[in-house]
């Protein structure tokens, strides 16, 4: 995620870094040529063709264009914000379980830094599960070795850390080490992390219909390819630089909405998934009583 001041007025106009421009330039240029040649073949093409709408029925489809564009892009950023709470419930909750088991567990150290070294391991076999990674791999370091050869059969290690968790707080239930109350109030928050676990599974695995962005990406390409023919008339040469600007526009909203609709990769805009672990990992070693890490900092105004 791109986290930066505001650029000065000058500035602004030419910053990259988190701009969506470096990835449309090929299309917007494509367009301008195209505005280039309509306008240098005008008299051709106005003789074998005639025109005379003018500009009125393009300002039309611009304006509903644009509508759905701005539709499409609540619906991506609804999808990206939805993700960043769910993160940011992840932390809530490994910051009372944490409390919880130090709480609860005051004399049984062993069993405590082992369900929290479990927190640790569902953390980031989620974070690796969501960036395509291998989860088993990410959580085994958490978890005890007998454990580890198991994960690669499980079909989500995030889960078999939380079935660790919860059966290692089951057993000390039995030992009479934890009250039936107590247990209940630890599996609130399992509860709460499987819960977590489930919303991102579900934001990954259901993107928006393809034949709704297949529907905006063609419409604004025979927009901005026939938008020249409307203005060449009346602006002249001034028509390349005005259809550059649409293209610019129309082509990076559908540009931003395809990061922002994939909330968990690892694009400029998307979510500083591996900050948000850290923040995680520092919850869980604070509890342990290790050096809590340092939290990742924005390299070039970008925090992955």
């Amino acid at each position: 995620m791109i986290v930066r001041p505001r650029p000065g007025a000058l500035a602004i106009l030419f910053a990259l870094r988190g701009s969506i421009l470096p990835q449309i330039a090929p299309r917007v240029v494509a367009i301008t040529a195209v505005a280039c040649l309509v306008v240098a073949t005008e008299q051709g093409w106005a003789r074998a063709i005639p025109l005379h709408a003018g500009i009125g029925p393009f300002t039309l489809i611009g304006l509903a264009l644009s509508i759905f564009l701005s539709f499409r892009n609540n619906a991506c950023y609804d999808r990206w914000w939805e993700a960043r709470k769910v993160w940011g419930a992840l932390v809530v909750e490994a910051r009372g379980l944490a409390r919880l088991l130090g709480a609860l567990l005051p004399e049984d150290d062993a069993r405590r830094r082992r369900c929290l070294e479990r927190l640790a391991g569902f953390a980031h076999a989620l974070h690796a599960r969501l960036r395509g990674q291998d989860d088993a791999a990410a959580a085994a370091p958490y978890l005890p070795e007998d454990e580890r050869g198991r994960l690669a059969s499980r079909a989500s290690p995030a889960d078999a850390a939380l079935s660790g968790l919860a059966a290692d707080l089951a057993g000390a239930m039995r030992e009479g080490t934890l009250s039936d109350v107590s247990f209940g109030l630890v599996e609130q928050k399992l509860a709460g992390l499987s819960g977590v676990q489930a919303a991102c599974e579900r934001i990954q695995g259901t993107p928006l219909p393809f034949a709704y962005t297949l529907l905006l990406y063609r419409t604004a390409w025979l927009y901005c390819l026939l938008l020249p023919f409307g203005l060449a008339e009346s602006l002249g040469w001034g028509t390349p630089v005005a259809t550059a600007l649409v293209a610019y526009t129309f082509f990076g909203l559908d540009t931003l909405g395809d990061e922002l609709e994939e909330p968990f990769g690892t694009a400029a805009n998307d979510l500083p998934l591996d900050a948000l672990l850290r923040t995680v990992d520092g919850v869980v070693q604070d509890a342990l009583g290790a050096p809590v890490p340092p939290p990742l900092s924005p390299e070039r105004y970008w925090l992955r």
